[in-house]
């Protein structure tokens, strides 16, 4: 009998927590293979420091070629999260900032970097990951080769 006791108690309380756990939400998220196709889109069109992000802000790629500044890894890395953290594309923040005086003080926060070249990565209407150039010979350049980047592979740098 106090078998039986024992046995039933443990599957009630095995049934309760399985009951008892949330359903959480899945999220697609950039893993390193990507974050190496992106790097090769990019590289095949432009030379630049490059830094690729997860959904999180981790960097799954770092990458700098050797003709390139070593300011520009920290730049690009910067630009990536900064576009990843305001899901905007870091060359319209930075305009949108400028015309905005209350925005000012964004200058003041060291991970962000309000230049050109940032992009949010989108995979349909979900944020995925960022990815910042630095390096490739102005902000309009940078932001063109991360956008060109994306779309090699399928990503978009707006949500859908």
């Amino acid at each position: 009998m106090k078998l039986k006791n024992v046995l039933l108690w443990a599957a009630l309380g095995t049934a309760g927590a399985a009951q008892a756990a949330p359903d959480l939400p899945r999220n697609a998220d950039l893993d390193l293979a990507t974050a190496q196709q992106l790097a090769a889109a990019a590289l095949k069109h432009c030379s630049g420091a490059l830094n690729v992000l997860d959904r999180g802000g981790n960097v799954l790629l770092a990458l700098r070629p050797e003709d390139i500044g070593p300011h520009n890894l920290l730049a690009s890395q910067r630009k990536a999260y900064t576009a990843l953290s305001t899901k905007t594309p870091t060359r319209l923040f930075a305009e949108r900032a400028r015309n905005n005086p209350e925005a000012a003080n964004l200058n003041s926060i060291p991970e962000l970097l309000l230049l050109g070249g940032g992009v949010p990565l989108f995979a349909g209407s979900e944020l995925v990951g960022a990815m910042g150039v630095a390096g490739a010979g102005g902000a309009e350049q940078d932001e063109a080769c991360a956008v060109s980047a994306a779309q090699q592979i399928g990503l978009t740098t707006q949500r859908n």
